[in-house]
């Protein structure tokens, strides 16, 4: 089989603008070494409002969405309960028909506890398969979703916590190739959600917020019947404050940001052994290890030390402003370190609430950066989300 279409979109999937590189014989340690995993669809940010604030919303205000960024905050959400519909076009200077929907599904239960749902989907798009030979086999459309649940509770009179449950399943190959088969894995989320009203300016209702969540922690993904071979799931650390000025009656501007580690083991540097004549680790860690040991090595792995540990950790800056609840405005940075994924992109976006209806929309513009010529993956980014807030019978009495 040939893959090379379908590796290529596979790297292109969360809008890498370099691409990763085996370390033989690399001994600086400050060269390319992006940390490489399965399913990365599932670090996408799936809905607008984040979207356009540079991918924030581990403590953010509770909304259906927050299943990807902290099921904690769920117990916190104002509406009894919520539905969501996302939906972005991915990659669409690259590759015309790949895209992103997501449904999101949240209930609160009682004052103290919330349940939600959601089912994530991405599709490669139709990629056409050729054999050993180059000779056309045939256009299949890959495709790979995640269904997750969760439950969250207050644990105090500011403290939430959740554990939320997810399935994987990618089918990047669709049983083209020797073996080849769908990857399945079964992951986990752990996060806490603190907020508080708070005084810290005259004449100003304020709120300040905190979260960290640890999504994805689970079984490895393999994709082959014949190999034993097995790829990390993208487990990630995400925690960061937000702080929400409530100016007037009318007018409300949040700020908030979000610090990211992919809890993953970083790639090793190899070196050719003159007497066996095979590569071996002269710096770093092996990556042949469980998730959870991957999960505790990754903070201390990398090749290029203590420095290189800081490097990967990417931020995002979010701002947002509302007037009378009704309209608002968003804008926000991310920045990823240059040998880690070197994105770094501005965000834009709107929002509009009417009634029981919400709308959103994002805008993502990349940063051409030193060294890197020609269009950005991520150019023209747009993702649009529509949610619709379930009037109950305890809602109408109120």
């Amino acid at each position: 089989m040939k893959f090379r279409t379908l590796i290529l979109t596979a790297l292109i999937l969360v809008g890498f603008q370099s691409f990763g590189q085996s370390n033989y014989g690399n001994l600086s340690g400050k060269e390319l070494n992006t940390i490489t995993t399965a399913v990365p669809f599932m670090l996408i940010s799936p809905d607008a409002r984040a979207g356009a604030m540079g991918d924030v919303g581990v403590s953010t205000a509770p909304d259906v969405y927050s299943m990807h960024w902290n099921p904690a905050k769920y117990a916190w959400m104002e509406k009894e309960m919520s539905v969501g519909l996302g939906y972005s076009p991915w990659l669409r200077n690259l590759v015309p028909d790949m895209n992103l929907a997501y449904l999101a599904f949240a209930m609160r239960i009682n004052d103290m506890s919330a349940v939600a749902a959601t089912l994530r989907y991405f599709s490669l798009g139709d990629i056409q398969f050729t054999d050993e030979q180059g000779e056309d086999i045939g256009s299949y459309a890959p495709n790979e979703f995640a269904i997750d649940a969760t439950y969250s509770r207050k644990l105090t009179e500011n403290l939430s916590a959740a554990v939320a449950g997810r399935f994987i399943y990618s089918h990047l190959t669709q049983g083209q190739g020797e073996g080849s088969k769908a990857g399945t894995s079964i992951a986990a989320d752990v996060s806490v959600y603190w907020q508080k009203d708070v005084n810290w300016f005259n004449n100003m209702d304020a709120r300040f917020a905190w979260g960290v969540n640890i999504s994805n922690i689970g079984s490895k993904v393999n994709y082959n019947n014949t190999s034993i071979k097995k790829d990390f799931i993208p487990t990630n650390l995400r925690f960061g404050p937000t702080l929400t000025l409530n100016i007037d009656e009318y007018n409300s501007v949040l700020i908030s940001i979000d610090i990211n580690k992919l809890l993953v083991p970083t790639s090793p540097i190899y070196e050719l052994d003159s007497v066996s004549g095979d590569y071996v680790i002269v710096d770093g860690k092996d990556r042949d290890v469980s998730p959870v040991v991957g999960m505790i090595q990754s903070f201390y792995d990398a090749p290029g030390g203590f420095s290189e540990e800081l490097r990967e950790f990417s931020y995002s800056f979010g701002t947002e402003y509302w007037y009378n609840k009704t309209f608002a405005i968003r804008a926000g940075y991310f920045h990823e370190d240059k040998t880690k994924g070197n994105r770094k992109y501005f965000t834009l976006g709107a929002g509009l609430r009417y009634n029981v209806f919400a709308l959103d929309c994002s805008y993502l513009i990349p940063v051409q950066t030193k060294g890197v010529t020609g269009t950005s993956p991520l150019e023209g980014t747009i993702r649009f989300n529509l949610t619709f807030d379930i009037p109950t019978k305890k809602s109408r009495a109120n």
